[in-house]
């Protein structure tokens, strides 16, 4: 699909920026495991936060595939950790601010997240409870004119860094997945408190933290959308988070390839350049037509969800295929670099290790599988 000449503007100047203004500091960030918080305010200054959102609340309007382009410019270039601290911003929290909240809740935050002053997290994920949503434990009880927010989440991104996190809680602890309301909890309140930014074995440098609730208490007015409707709105917004999890699946094996022609073209083996090798050279046949194929459906989902066509057994289908496809490829390109693939030196190492964690997180890719055969044939159990 031919891009529209503003869009190839516009991903022109996302990647001289990232160049000059990233690419010399990534590794020292990535060393010091957390960007400085400066850099919201910095990416928001160069306009790469939230672009979709509304003009009335100071985003550009400009149609969801420009945020696509943000993201996947900076997974393609290697930047995998900054990629999904973005993401997470901008195109998981900010439309459910969008879609959900009230007037005053959109004034209150989608300006400050447009400019980086405020950075957004979503908190769903709980010590006891991963994929299966319904077994949170994290409580919200109604007292007066507030909720009283008590419990704990791990795994959220732009933990540290975040001003407001959406949190998935219980309102009604007996009513499963009709029981769980979201809440717009602002992190300067009395009994928020984060923990450890958790070390993993790859995106280093995005921060991972945390999160506790000790008798948070929040207004009425923090409440998103309707009571009891947490699950639902969940429901509906994963869709374009898988989507966008997996267009930058995508981006990031174009940026292996990239980075692997670029080395074999240069390094000989047995007296000939490994790009002559006839391995070589079907390895990369391969490879380069498995990210043709996934960005042709990814194109194709992204239209789809342009026209509110993209359903949840399609955005999983994306993230499942396309983030295995990104680990095939990661591996594959890393072969090729020979002992070198496997030191810091050359970045496809990390480039490697990021990969790992998108076929884990948003809906890990077994959760994906049952949720596409769900569509097909409908919930297990069923008495023969």
């Amino acid at each position: 699909m031919q891009e529209p000449q503003e869009q190839v503007l516009f991903r022109d100047n996302v990647v001289k920026l990232l160049e000059a203004e990233i690419a010399p500091h990534y590794e020292q960030w990535e060393q010091q495991g957390i960007v400085p918080r400066q850099l919201w305010q910095s990416l928001g200054e160069a306009g790469l936060l939230c672009v979709d959102v509304p003009e009335e609340y100071g985003g550009c309007g400009v149609p969801f595939d420009y945020s696509v382009v943000v993201g996947a410019e900076m997974a393609r270039l290697g930047f995998g950790a900054l990629a999904t601290n973005v993401m997470v911003h901008s195109d998981i929290v900010a439309p459910y601010l969008t879609h959900l909240a009230s007037e005053e809740q959109k004034q209150q935050w989608l300006p400050k997240m447009v400019t980086g002053e405020a950075v957004g997290a979503i908190a769903m994920t709980e010590p006891g409870a991963g994929s299966d949503l319904q077994a949170l434990r994290t409580s919200a009880r109604k007292d007066g004119d507030s909720y009283v927010l008590n419990g704990s989440k791990t795994f959220i991104t732009n933990g540290q860094h975040a001003d407001m996190v959406i949190v998935a809680a219980k309102t009604d602890p007996d009513a499963g997945a009709k029981g769980v309301s979201l809440f717009l909890v602002d992190t300067s309140l009395p009994g928020y408190s984060r923990g450890r930014n958790l070390e993993k074995i790859g995106q280093h440098c995005g921060d991972t933290s945390e999160l506790f609730f000790d008798d948070l208490r929040v207004p009425a007015s923090a409440l998103l959308g309707e009571e009891g409707m947490g699950f639902v709105y969940l429901m509906q917004e994963l869709a374009r988070e898988r989507l966008v999890i997996g267009a930058l699946a995508v981006a990031a094996a174009r940026g292996c390839i990239e980075q692997t022609i670029d080395y074999v073209t240069e390094r000989k083996l047995f007296g000939q350049r490994l790009a002559d090798l006839q391995n070589t050279r079907f390895k990369l046949a391969e490879m380069e037509t498995e990210v043709r194929i996934h960005q042709a459906f990814i194109d194709q989902c992204i239209s789809q969800y342009n026209h509110q066509q993209l359903d949840s057994a399609t955005a999983s289908m994306a993230k499942y295929s396309a983030t295995e496809m990104q680990f095939r490829v990661a591996d594959g390109c890393l072969q090729l670099f020979g002992g070198y693939g496997y030191t810091s030196e050359y970045p496809i190492s990390r480039a490697f290790v990021d990969a790992r964690v998108q076929r884990i997180y948003g809906g890990a890719s077994e959760v994906m599988k049952e949720l596409i055969a769900r569509s097909l044939l409908g919930k297990a159990g069923g008495k023969s």
